[in-house]
């Protein structure tokens, strides 16, 4: 589907997620989207369309809590400028309807066709924010079909001054890149980069020092905390923003908007949401949120049998809440 509202609402501020493609070459080890479907199999979403339609305000079951210009977060399981756009062009596509309706929107890549033509002037010509996600040069090795770490510096480079800005997104982090990402922070800098992002990761199997974190084992809280302090104080002296993309530790980033875009204007998000209730920093929900039927979004994350009646008939802030109690 090329645009829906996953499990991620509950998480996110950011969360009407937008993928032009299925699968993903960049082949990165890490890729949390192998647990979920084979990403060597790549499949084109033509949905310029459904875009257009969104961007007009029409709204499906899994939108239908949300009547503002929500930015879309797109790269929710695909990067969408890896090498497959050079074929088949979805990317291009949603990007020219993005330029026509300036709809306000969050890119997740590593892809290096973004910092290319012609896609530089169009996203200059968009309402755009730029994540490149980008950890640390000792993960190039895992990262096999993408870009190198320096690379990615030179493409933040060339975006920086076309875009509304440029976020380096260390996720996955892990605590043996800590050294070279605090090293290539200043590089970052220079870059124009805005901020960083961070987020550990997350393993479906359990090893020796890490604990259980819902359906994940993640790397101990404590642990976390103290390099991402030590990150923190290294950006703030080199004039970066900071954000925790953890859920246990939202409230070290500048905001708990962890895109990076809270302070945008016109990139209001749902702050209506579980981390944001959990932390004390989220708005109480909309009128809209309160009506019956509104709650569609949640089918994802309740499967038992007769639940679908259910949820039709209960709002999106009910479920919120109740989402948020069990956080």
């Amino acid at each position: 589907m090329g645009i829906d509202c996953g499990s991620q609402v509950v998480l996110c501020e950011y969360p009407i997620r937008l993928d032009t493609y299925e699968g993903c070459s960049h082949d990165c080890r890490y890729c949390f989207a192998r647990m979920k479907r084979d990403i060597s199999n790549v499949k084109p979403l033509h949905c310029a369309e459904q875009v257009r339609r969104f961007a007009a305000g029409n709204r499906t079951s899994t939108t239908s809590w949300c009547d503002w210009r929500i930015p879309l977060h797109w790269g929710g399981l695909s990067d969408p400028f890896q090498p497959a756009e050079l074929e088949h062009r979805c990317t291009l596509e949603v990007l020219q309807v993005l330029k026509e309706t300036q709809h306000p929107f969050i890119v997740s890549t590593k892809g290096r066709l973004v910092a290319e033509e012609p896609y530089l002037t169009l996203l200059s010509e968009c309402d755009a924010v730029v994540q490149i996600s980008m950890t640390s040069p000792l993960l190039d090795k895992l990262e096999v079909g993408a870009p190198t770490f320096a690379e990615r510096i030179e493409m933040a480079a060339r975006l920086a001054p076309r875009v509304k800005r440029v976020i380096a997104r260390a996720q996955p982090y892990l605590p043996q890149c800590k050294a070279s990402l605090m090293e290539a922070l200043p590089e970052m800098k220079r870059a124009g980069i805005h901020g960083i992002t961070l987020e550990g990761m997350k393993f479906k199997r359990r090893k020796p020092g890490l604990v259980k974190v819902g359906g994940d084992w993640a790397y101990p809280e404590e642990e976390l905390e103290r390099d991402y302090l030590a990150i923190r104080s290294r950006c703030r002296e080199l004039g970066l923003a900071f954000w925790c993309a953890e859920n246990r530790l939202r409230s070290l980033g500048d905001s708990t908007a962890c895109c990076g875009c809270g302070d945008l204007p016109g990139f209001e998000g749902n702050r209506f949401n579980c981390v944001s209730i959990a932390n004390g920093s989220g708005g109480g929900p909309s009128e809209l949120m309160r009506r019956p039927g509104t709650a569609g979004c949640f089918k994802t994350l309740h499967q038992e049998a007769g639940i679908a009646d259910v949820i039709a008939r209960r709002s999106f802030a009910e479920l919120m809440t109740d989402a948020a109690g069990a956080f």
